[in-house]
């Protein structure tokens, strides 16, 4: 059904990706991707369609994030290259849409801003009882709960009601009845318009994929509340700190908590702030926190490559990503990003674990010899490779080798040979 609902829009997307090219006029220069007149009418020629299917078509493939729009420029977007073999990037496209429903069927413009705002922060409870209903509900009774929730949410804020107040002051939900009607109507369209439900004859049921999403949403706001650590409030590097003593399985039930409970764009883009830092081990967990995202975190990670503190854990995650098999992704390294990566993730057990730690890490080193790896280990250049190998030299049991690691330490200190 996500397939079938985004397939116009897919459409137009995908010949907006193959007839655009770079210097090309594709998208007007507003900072909002919106397609010129020129390419709208070539768009409908090509496609047999009207300019206004063409542009209704490019709104909705924006919205689900088939296309991705930066600055005045659009590009396709993860979903859009993955939507021939991905199912879970259609799905997440048609979610983006639902989640965009308000601005996919804008309200009439002589409605109160103030009222819609909150018509659309009670839908939630609208669609939760559709949801638990399952099967049609009369729009009265949609009615009525929406009375209901936006009064409480006005009760909250301390409002009066909408609308003129009668004397003596009238019960609440009173007040709101005839402003509210034209709004239910407003919404219900609108997610009718998105594929979440039906509507007509008085009545709104809840579409199978519209049941789904609602289900997927009620479950994040679950999944958010039982954040297992309570780092769920915390920014992205406090969190990671807060996983750094959890096991694996907790740490990843806490990644899920918190990305939960924030836009998975800002999320993506706080993880990688926080791996840039010099903290070795919320590098790796940051790694760790976006293979819990997933997908969506391919365009940011990729992005990164280039940057030479996080290219060996980009590249890992990418080969990840694309299927290799996590056991052989480490291939995909060249024996100096791996030995970067080693001194890095030395650094890690140096700051955060214990000495047995740090000596068992030497056993993991991919050069046959100590000293083939004190050679390769100077010639990377990480920053931390002389705490590392004044730590090393300090756990390690055997007075021999713990000499000739304090010897390499000293001469990269020095920047002897």
């Amino acid at each position: 059904m996500a397939r079938s609902g985004l397939a116009t829009a897919a459409r137009v997307a995908h010949w907006a990706d193959a007839a655009l090219r770079p210097g090309r006029d594709g998208a007007d220069s507003d900072g909002k991707g919106t397609l010129s007149d020129a390419t709208a009418e070539r768009a409908a020629i090509d496609l047999g369609l009207t300019v206004a299917q063409v542009r209704a078509d490019w709104d909705t493939a924006r919205l689900a994030g088939l296309v991705e729009v930066h600055g005045d420029s659009a590009r396709p977007g993860w979903r859009l290259r993955a939507w021939d073999r991905d199912d879970s990037a259609v799905l997440r496209g048609w979610v983006a849409l639902f989640d965009a429903w308000s601005l996919a069927h804008p309200e009439p413009e002589r409605l109160a801003h103030g009222a819609v705002a909150d018509v659309v922060s009670a839908m939630p409870q609208v669609l939760s009882f559709l949801q638990l209903s399952a099967g049609p509900v009369p729009v009265e009774q949609l009615l009525d709960l929406l009375e209901q929730r936006v009064t409480e949410l006005r009760t909250e804020r301390c409002e009066i009601p909408y609308g003129p107040q009668p004397e003596p002051m009238a019960d609440p939900a009173a007040a709101v009845d005839t402003p509210l009607a034209p709004l239910l109507d407003w919404a219900l369209h609108a997610l009718a318009s998105v594929g979440a439900l039906t509507y007509g004859d008085g009545q709104a049921t809840l579409t199978p994929l519209g049941s789904w999403a609602v289900w997927v949403k009620l479950e994040q706001i679950c999944v958010a509340a039982q954040s297992p650590a309570g780092n769920i409030e915390q920014a992205a590097e406090d969190m990671l700190r807060g996983c750094a003593q959890l096991r694996p399985n907790a740490a990843r039930d806490e990644y899920r908590a918190w990305l939960a409970a924030r836009p998975v764009g800002s999320a993506v883009t706080e993880l990688l702030g926080a791996a840039r830092g010099d903290d070795a081990l919320l590098r790796g967990l940051a790694f760790e926190a976006l293979r819990v995202v997933g997908a969506p975190a391919e365009p940011d990670v990729r992005a990164v490559v280039d940057e030479p503190t996080l290219r060996p854990y980009a590249l890992l995650w990418l080969a990840e990503h694309d299927g290799i098999d996590p056991e052989d992704a480490h291939e995909v390294l060249t024996r100096e990003e791996a030995t970067w990566l080693w001194v890095d993730t030395a650094a890690a057990v140096a700051d955060h674990g214990e000495a047995p730690m740090l000596v068992r890490h030497l056993e993991s080193a991919l050069q046959p010899t100590v000293p083939a790896l004190l050679a390769e280990v100077r010639a990377v250049g990480h920053p931390r490779t002389v705490q590392v190998l004044v730590a090393l030299a300090a756990a390690h049991p055997d007075p021999a080798l713990a000499k000739a690691v304090r010897r390499a330490a000293f001469q990269v200190h020095t920047g002897g040979s």
